[in-house]
């Protein structure tokens, strides 16, 4: 092995030992690894919440991931304030108005963007996969019933 292959294969290895002990200052940058966030189900049974950042009942920024669960879907609602999505897995099916009607929502693919406009009556879930979404905005949040019976 020449001398030039040699000194490439040492420098390689000092970069790769030094990528394995990187690390960051906690107090300038956080970082939360998939098994770190703690999922907690909602009483029906129907989805599972993930609080990252902040509290949506509260004054300020929040940061929350959503998996809903396959056949699951939230009736028609409003909210106080905008939310904001990116779609992580699955398909997220969402629809409009105040009817409840799974068969009109449309298909939001991974890694889609979506914004719920504070007010307006929507309705969302899975249907045939698991679905994880991540959803931001400001608090407080308030959820209200925006369902029409027939």
């Amino acid at each position: 092995m020449t001398k030039k292959k040699v000194l490439l294969l040492l420098s390689g290895a000092l970069v790769v030992a030094s990528v394995g002990r990187a690390s960051v200052d906690p107090k300038a940058v956080e970082i939360v690894t998939p098994d770190q966030v703690k999922w907690v189900k909602n009483a029906q049974g129907t989805s599972e919440s993930a609080l990252l950042f902040g509290d949506p009942t509260k004054p300020g920024p929040y940061v929350m991931r959503v998996k809903w669960l396959p056949g699951n879907m939230s009736r028609p609602h409003t909210h106080s304030t905008d939310r904001f999505f990116v779609v992580i897995s699955g398909t997220w099916w969402v629809g409009s108005g105040t009817k409840f009607d799974p068969d009109s929502t449309v298909p939001v693919k991974p890694g889609s963007y979506v914004i719920h406009h504070a007010g307006q009556p929507h309705y969302d879930g899975a249907k045939g996969e698991e679905t994880v979404i991540q959803v931001w905005g400001e608090g407080p949040l308030t959820t209200q019933s925006a369902e029409q019976k027939p």
